[in-house]
Parts: C-alpha cells; structure tokens; sequence
C-alpha cells in the first residue's frame, strides 16, 4: 500500500487508509512507556506534553519508537527555536503551540506540522484571521481536559469556531466521553479529539472510542457562510452575493 501524508498537520507517513470520521489524538502528561501501545491503540496520533527540552526530547524519542506506527507530536510550554529542531530530530512530526504565548520567530519552516492553540474567547475577529495563518490545525484551549463532562457551552463555542473557521478543529475532551457527545461534536463539525492517556485511566480506552466513533453517522459539513462577497456587474453596480446563495444556485442549475 502507498504511504501518505496524515491530515491536520501529522506529517509522519503511512499506510494508506480510509480516512477516519474523526481523528483521535493520544495525550500524554508523561512519557511512561510501560503498557503505551495500549494505551494508544487506535490512536491516529500521540501527543506528548512538554516543558524541559532535553529531558522532552529524549522522552519523544523514546516513544515514537516504542509506538512508531503513529506520528508524534509535542505540546510545547516553554521551548525555543534551537529546541524546535532538537526535537524534530528526535522524531517530532507536529507541534501544538500557543498563539498568546509563543515567539513568531520560534515555529517557522515546513518539517513539521502546526496546530495552533487558541482561547475559547478569542474574539470573531481574530479567529477569522486565524484562517489566513500558516498553521495546520486550531485547538482550543480551555482546561476541558480537566472536566468530566461536555456542557452546552462547549458545543456552543465548538460551533462558533467552526462557522468562522475553514481549518480542522481540536478539541480535548474526556475519556469517559459518551456516544451521544461524540455525535454532537461530529454535527458541529469538530474534526479531532485529544483525549489523556496512562496512568489513572482505561487501557482500552482510545480503543473503544475509536470504536464508537466509527459506529456514528455524521453529516457531510456544508461551506460555511461568509458575510457576502462583492461581486461587480456590467453596468458598474456591485451586489453582495453569500456562498449560501451561490450553492442553492448551483443545485438549481444541476436540476
């Protein structure tokens, strides 16, 4: 089978395989080895929590072998631009950093994918600017990692996010999540979830949600809305036309 580049900024290669419903991505708060491919069966990727360079980077490269059928990546604290290509080396495919926090000089280049973290407050403005970023992916931030459950006011943040953005989105969700959650976040149009993994929680765990997750049916996601775009007419008049209106056009004309 031909190997291929996996989506939302995981640029490991491969096997080819049909492309899942949505992605699930393996946190990690510490690299501890023992039972890992367990733990991340089922996983489309693992991401590593990161604060020291040196001691991170020996841990990535420790992982990544023990579990290599996966691309890695690393949510980066506090790191600089050396350090980037210290753990690209050891055998980073992604990076989530933060926008509020992280050096326009430091993520630069195209070794390895980026997914950029984001508050769940951020304004309209700047999560439309978000789209025109070089990034791969946008995760929100928000401690949900944390919670228990999934409220109304996270779906409602996850579909505002997605009506403004074209990018995939991530999200943390926790382990115990339920069937009827991962419907709801697959009609808002979330495209990744990053659910913790090791000590404390179910082996079989991203397993078994990955398992849910292909048992659900989700809806194909329309083009999303934009406020209107200027288009000119002949006789020098101009006339505000949505995507919205140019797709019931289009299915007129196919008609």
């Amino acid at each position: 089978m031909k190997a291929v580049p996996q989506p939302v900024g995981f640029r490991a290669t491969q096997l080819a395989s049909p492309k899942p419903k949505m992605l699930v991505v393996a946190g990690l708060a510490r690299a501890n080895v023992d039972g890992l491919a367990d733990y991340v069966a089922g996983a489309d990727a693992g991401l590593l929590q990161m604060s020291g360079l040196s001691s991170g980077a020996k841990s990535l490269q420790k992982i990544s072998q023990v579990v290599s059928g996966i691309p890695w990546g690393v949510w980066l604290r506090d790191i600089d631009q050396k350090g980037i290509k210290q753990i690209v080396k050891a055998g980073c495919d992604f990076v989530v950093f933060s926008a509020a926090n992280t050096s326009l000089a430091m993520i630069q280049g195209d070794e390895e994918g980026k997914i950029l973290q984001v508050e769940a407050s951020i304004g309209e403005g700047l999560l439309r600017a978000v789209d025109e970023l070089p990034v791969d992916a946008v995760l929100i931030d928000g401690g949900r990692e944390e919670q228990h459950f999934l409220t109304w006011h996270d779906l409602m943040i996850f579909r505002r996010f997605t009506a403004l953005l074209t990018k995939p989105l991530l999200v943390c969700i926790p382990p115990d999540v339920t069937a009827s959650e991962l419907q709801a976040l697959g009609e808002a149009g979330v495209s990744g979830v990053i659910v913790r993994v090791g000590v404390g929680q179910p082996v079989e765990g991203i397993n078994e949600l990955r398992q849910a997750i292909d048992k659900l049916t989700f809806p194909l996601r329309r083009r999303r809305r934009r406020a209107g775009v200027l288009l000119p007419y002949i006789s020098g008049e101009t006339s505000v036309v949505t995507e919205e209106e140019e797709e019931e056009e289009e299915e007129e004309e196919e008609e």
